[in-house]
């Protein structure tokens, strides 16, 4: 350990640290809610407008489509804007599917389990285009959707009487 001042050694021995052994509950973990699970034909759509990696938006909202998928829910998620650059398979460094830090790839990874379980994902063709993203660059399975199907998508949901949760970043 390098040499400390009086004062570093007096403001380390204040408060314990750490105050809690590993392991210590820090929250109770009653849920007040019932774990709903889905009736008959009910849906749950999501729309994504979060960058990929500069938000946790992005990924809890997947997160939450296959929680929904999971529950029974027909489940779909639609990105759009600059949430489009989640849908690329040709994230990596240095090369494709190589992960440069721990958790790069947890967005492909996630869609890849959505869409293997039945979930459906579209991606906007124009907000591909604003970033220079191409459609084969697609994770595989992904749906690519006109910009105009952005609006008749949430119609088309919101008419099937689908749960609608919509994440929004810019």
């Amino acid at each position: 350990m390098a040499d400390l001042t009086d004062l570093e050694k007096q403001s380390l021995t204040e408060i314990a640290h750490p105050s809690l052994p590993e392991g210590s509950s820090l929250y109770g973990g009653t849920k007040v809610f019932p774990d709903y699970q889905a009736e008959n034909g009910e849906t749950y759509f999501t729309l994504v407008h979060g960058i990929a990696h500069e938000s946790s938006v992005s990924f809890v909202a997947i997160l939450q489509a296959t929680r929904a998928l999971r529950k029974g829910f027909e489940s779909a998620i639609y990105f759009y804007g600059p949430g489009s650059l989640n849908c690329l398979a040709t994230r990596g460094f240095p090369t494709t599917g190589t992960s440069a830090f721990p958790g790069e790839h947890n967005i492909n990874n996630s869609l890849a389990t959505f869409i293997a379980e039945g979930g459906k994902v579209y991606c906007c063709r124009f907000g591909l285009s604003l970033h220079g993203a191409r459609e084969e660059d697609l994770i595989e399975g992904v749906i690519p959707t006109h910009p105009l199907d952005v609006q008749d998508a949430l119609i088309h949901y919101a008419r099937k009487g689908a749960i609608i949760n919509s994440t929004y970043m810019f």
